[in-house]
């Protein structure tokens, strides 16, 4: 492998984990970081967008590299500003989630005064697993939702450093390994005031709430930029 093509990869690696930390990437992986009461789980949330992220951005980007073709401008804006109503539902539901986690906690007590045997608790541990998968599963369909928007300057950005389709395809892959890596990295240093905060209640409530509405208007804010500012309500009625 040339010289060349090995720097072009370890500068997608970089931007990967550049792009990793931008504001709308943050703020989203942030509402699902704010209700994990292990850091663990805020870090495999991390990881979790990151392979949907990259997933996206890899099919669509070489089929689109294959096809010779691009999004058009109407399109790449729409599916952006789909990242604004994802921030703005993320930002309500953290807000909201408070209510059905001091639910979850008086059943849980309730099961432990009843002195439940084996098959409640079997049944409280089921209720855990499910609820970790579902996070999961919530943290890449996230991942996906932005890889979608951001597959247009990707492919732009792809094939302004790679002659071919196999080196677009590596560089995407290894532009997904940094931003993999580079949210991983945040997502675990964003769950630490969750977790150390996670047995005081008070506490914990306000910061995820301050995430939720952190997340509804910059969602918000996202959208207006879009929609008037850089002019995607203009394009819909044309």
């Amino acid at each position: 492998m040339e010289i060349t093509l090995l720097s072009i990869l370890g500068l997608g690696f970089v931007l990967g984990i550049k792009h990793a930390i931008e504001p709308d990437h943050v703020i989203a992986v942030s509402t699902i970081a704010s209700q994990s009461k292990k850091l663990m789980r805020s870090s495999l949330a991390g990881v979790f967008w990151g392979i949907g992220h990259t997933a996206t951005l890899f099919i669509v980007g070489i089929v689109l590299i294959l096809m010779k073709g691009e999004i058009p401008e109407k399109w790449a804006m729409s599916l952006e500003f789909l990242v604004g109503i994802m921030l703005v539902y993320l930002g309500v539901t953290t807000i909201l989630s408070f209510k059905n986690i001091y639910l979850l906690k008086h059943e849980h007590d309730s099961e432990v005064h009843k002195h439940v045997h084996s098959h409640g608790h079997h049944s409280t541990h089921e209720h855990r697993n499910h609820h970790k998968q579902v996070s999961y599963l919530k943290s890449m369909f996230i991942g996906l939702v932005h890889g979608l928007a951001g597959s247009g300057a990707m492919i732009v950005l792809t094939m302004s450093t790679v002659n071919s389709a196999w080196e677009a395809a590596i560089y995407i892959m290894i532009f997904g390994a940094g931003t993999v890596i580079g949210m991983l990295v945040f997502t675990t240093i964003i769950g630490i005031p969750f977790v150390f905060s996670a047995k005081k209640f008070s506490l914990n409530k306000s910061l995820t709430q301050v995430t939720g509405v952190i997340s509804t208007v910059f969602g918000i804010y996202y959208m207006y930029n879009l929609g008037v500012t850089e002019g995607l309500f203009k394009l819909w009625i044309q």
